[in-house]
């Protein structure tokens, strides 16, 4: 019998969601996705130190941010030696509520792949889901750079990105898990909200079905798992996208893994819902748990991005 990593590349793209690209080569993901987070864990490892005294050492005139940014380069085209497919590189999240500093950082990490001879089609430029990333994706696509929306926890999110034509989305199964399971407190009761009933799996469910039902293009991947489960239950869906130690329990276990998505499973009647700025506003401050975790997020993402900095500042000295 198959693993279940092998039954689940039946149904669904596997990616692998890490900075660490040795891991890849055993675990063969289509595509990989990065982070500040995960650049920041990789690069304080010695098989990754020599990327950053590299970077820091050739290119010693060059500002913090320009250094940030060919260091994710750098690992985005190590990670496209290894994948067939595409690499998401995410744009600083200190700009995640202007919309045009935003456009110009993603058009320079876009040339500064082009300038190492990697096509754009093979890069995806990850922005947290706010109305300003958003827009600025929407730019952005116009020009055929594609955009992986991330930092993605509801439905007003989802459809403002499909409205603004994005490659992809990366809607957060194990942090809508976490905040709901933190919420109820002693009343948790993990067996009630496992599987399909996971409040994340739920909600990318629902997602997966008003695209489906629209005939929205957009691809959904889901993202930040705690646990197999999760996975599982999300069988079917566009991508997703793993780490490197859930890809690893996945390959060690036999069994199947069917899908529980299906293009075809469109959700029966299901209201179309606004996608202007308004809108979208309003449903994201009336969701507590998807207000609080993009916030959340985007100040995680920004402290490691500031951790990140030190570390290049002292390279170079």
């Amino acid at each position: 019998m198959s693993s279940q990593l092998d039954a689940l590349r039946d149904h669904t793209t596997v990616v692998a969601d890490t900075g660490d690209f040795e891991a890849m080569k055993a675990l063969r993901p289509t595509d990989a996705t990065t982070n500040p987070s995960l650049i920041l864990k990789a690069v304080q490892q010695d098989a990754y130190r020599p990327l950053l005294e590299k970077t820091a050492r050739e290119h010693r005139g060059a500002s913090t941010p320009e250094l940030m940014d060919r260091l994710l380069v750098a690992f985005g085209r190590a990670i496209l030696d290894i994948v067939p497919g595409r690499v998401s590189t995410e744009v600083d999240a200190r700009l995640s509520f202007d919309t045009r500093a935003t456009i110009e950082r993603a058009r320079g990490l876009i040339a500064l792949y082009e300038a190492a001879g990697i096509p754009r089609e093979r890069v995806l430029i990850k922005i947290a889901s706010t109305w300003e990333g958003i827009q600025a994706a929407r730019a952005l696509q116009s020009e055929g750079i594609r955009c992986n929306l991330t930092l993605l926890f509801s439905l007003p999110q989802a459809v403002a990105c499909a409205d603004a034509h994005v490659q992809l989305i990366s809607p957060f199964v194990g942090r809508i898990y976490d905040w709901y399971k933190k919420s109820a407190g002693a009343s948790w009761v993990e067996a009630d909200n496992a599987g399909a009933r996971d409040p994340g799996v739920q909600s990318v469910t629902g997602i997966y079905r008003y695209y489906k039902h629209f005939g929205i293009s957009t691809e959904i991947m889901g993202a930040s798992f705690r646990n197999v489960g999760q996975i599982l239950a999300l069988s079917g869906c566009d991508l997703l996208t793993i780490s490197p130690d859930l890809l690893n329990k996945l390959a060690a276990t036999e069994g199947d893994a069917p899908a529980q998505l299906r293009a075809t499973d469109t959700g029966g009647d299901i209201a179309r819902i606004g996608a202007g700025e308004v809108t979208f506003r309003t449903l994201l401050n009336e969701d507590a748990m998807a207000t609080e975790k993009l916030s959340e997020g985007i100040r995680l993402f920004v402290a490691d991005a500031i951790k990140l900095d030190a570390l290049i500042d002292a390279q170079r000295g």
